[in-house]
């Protein structure tokens, strides 16, 4: 059995060869602002650069390790506009794949530039930063590529509909944690007849996205989902006041929750959002009228906001939720195994897989594509997923940043950082807590994951539902259902959320009759 050490350094020679990958070209590429942007650029930031053999989305969309995607990078604290970037295989570029600009594959590819000097949001396509038009390169001679990053990400914008509504409060908790100005954002979706009805009150849903996702994707269901649309306003659809959380958090989503790293987004969304949104609209006003549902990250957080905060909400319906069970942390045992990019055998693991089980993506690829798009040069700050479970997981460490659990480059896991963790490990806390929660929880858990998810999520799953199968004291009513051979959020919609939530209400009404 080969080690982890040698079965890295054989996998590099068979994919790069033996020649430190290096082409028998070199590629230059210049990257300059021109005259007209420049009252609009930062001097200091991170400059990327996106290179990828997919013509079918801009290359600054393309941030994971698909075969063709390649990312480059560095910080610059003093970026003068006369003076412009001139990026080579010298230029100290963090790189993916294990190799510079003098080692990308001979090929087609579509060239992107990005400006990331943004400092109020955790991810590159952020709106004030800056980017530059794709060029498309034919790669198999010495290149010089010109870029300018000549155009701006314009700030988000919600659709203009009768049912659309905006809501914006500055956080005082948030606020004084940062000591800056700290904004909550969620987008609305009144129910049909709302301006019409106005001696009605209704309940409230509130939906977290999967990894991310902004308020904004209410723009989405608007626009591009005529059918949803379509019976939203026929009559039909239960009288429900959709919330639209932002996943918006420093270091990534925020995963609605405390953390010692984002601050109390928990006590934030709990005591000051959803009472905002209460006295603005007409609601219920009472927990029992509250409830919460997402797929993805947003399954995890809401079947975590359900179980963290059980007399605020009245049900949540969690579908592919993230790990809920750190003992099958996707294929980690947290618990046990001493590196997360490696498996007891010495074999690499994936992160990702097609609905054959077929590995698509390694999780040291995943973790190598994070660390070039964080200013920290580490994963801790890329905005992207693994950002964020450290910022919500983690302690703080001592340069002020999340503490990673396990190494950005070799994958060795810190166990001092592990139970830190623990704390969110739902099953763990339903286990240590079942006697107080367990009542608590009462008929409002309703889950959903698919048996061959690709972010391997259902070993977690089957865990917890074996946990609360052996429940007494109470006996868990819980519904946990599996789907054989379906993958991630396969069967979320948007409708029969709600009309779950509907005949919970109606259920209600009637009990009150």
């Amino acid at each position: 059995m080969p080690s982890r050490q040698l079965f890295s350094l054989l996998t590099f020679l068979l994919v790069f060869g033996c020649s430190n990958g290096q082409t028998g070209y070199s590629l230059e590429i210049q990257v300059a602002v021109p005259a007209g942007l420049q009252e609009q650029f930062q001097p200091a930031g991170r400059l990327l650069l996106f290179i990828t053999q997919n013509a079918n989305a801009e290359p600054r969309s393309q941030i994971w390790p698909n075969v063709g995607n390649h990312i480059f990078a560095r910080n610059l604290n003093n970026w003068s506009v006369e003076d412009p970037q001139s990026l080579t295989a010298e230029s100290g570029l963090m790189k993916t794949n294990g190799f510079g600009l003098d080692a990308v594959p001979e090929g087609v590819y579509y060239v992107q530039a990005v400006w990331d000097q943004d400092t109020l949001e955790s991810r590159p396509n952020a709106p004030g930063n800056l980017y530059s038009s794709v060029e498309k390169i034919s790669l198999s001679s010495d290149r010089k590529i010109n870029l300018a990053i000549d155009q701006v990400i314009d700030p988000r914008q919600l659709v203009d509909h009768e049912l659309v509504r905006m809501v914006e409060i500055q956080s005082d908790t948030l606020t004084k944690w940062w000591g800056r100005p700290m904004m909550l954002r969620a987008s609305i979706l009144l129910p049909d007849g709302y301006s019409e009805n106005s001696e009605v009150s209704y309940p409230l849903r509130f939906n977290v996205s999967g990894y991310g996702g902004r308020y904004t994707r209410l723009n989405n269901l608007v626009q591009n989902n005529s059918e949803f649309m379509n019976w939203w306003q026929s009559g039909e659809a239960p009288p429900i006041i959709n919330v639209f959380l932002d996943g918006e958090g420093p270091f990534g989503d925020s995963y609605q929750l405390n953390s010692d790293n984002s601050g109390p987004y928990g006590y934030a969304l709990i005591n000051e959002l959803i009472p905002h949104i209460e006295s603005e609209f007409r609601t219920n006003q009472s927990p029992d009228y509250r409830f919460v549902d997402g797929c993805s990250t947003g399954g995890w957080v809401s079947l975590a906001l359900q179980i963290f905060y059980p007399d605020q909400f009245n049900g949540a319906w969690s579908y592919s939720a993230d790990a809920v069970d750190f003992e099958y942390f996707q294929l980690i045992n947290l618990y046990e195994d001493d590196n997360a990019f490696f498996n007891e055998w010495g074999n690499p693991r994936p992160v990702a897989r097609d609905i054959t089980g077929d590995p698509v993506i390694l999780l040291e690829d995943f973790i190598q594509f994070e660390n070039v798009l964080g200013r920290s040069n580490t994963y801790v700050t890329s905005g992207g997923q693994f950002s964020a479970f450290t910022a919500l997981y983690s302690p703080q460490g001592k340069n002020g940043l999340p503490k990673p659990l396990f190494d950005p480059r070799t994958g060795e896991i810190d166990t001092t950082v592990l139970q830190h963790w623990s704390r969110y490990d739902l099953k763990k806390y339903l286990e240590n807590n079942w006697e107080t929660l367990g009542p608590e929880l009462e008929g409002k858990i309703w889950v959903w994951m698919g048996d061959m998810d690709n972010f391997y999520l259902n070993p977690a799953m089957r865990s917890l539902d074996a946990f609360l199968k052996e429940t007494a004291n109470p006996v868990s009513d819980a519904q946990i259902n599996f789907t054989p051979m379906q993958g991630h959020c396969w069967e979320f919609d948007h409708r029969q959320v709600l009309e779950q939530i509907g005949e919970k209400v109606n259920r209600m009404l009637k009990d009150q009759e």
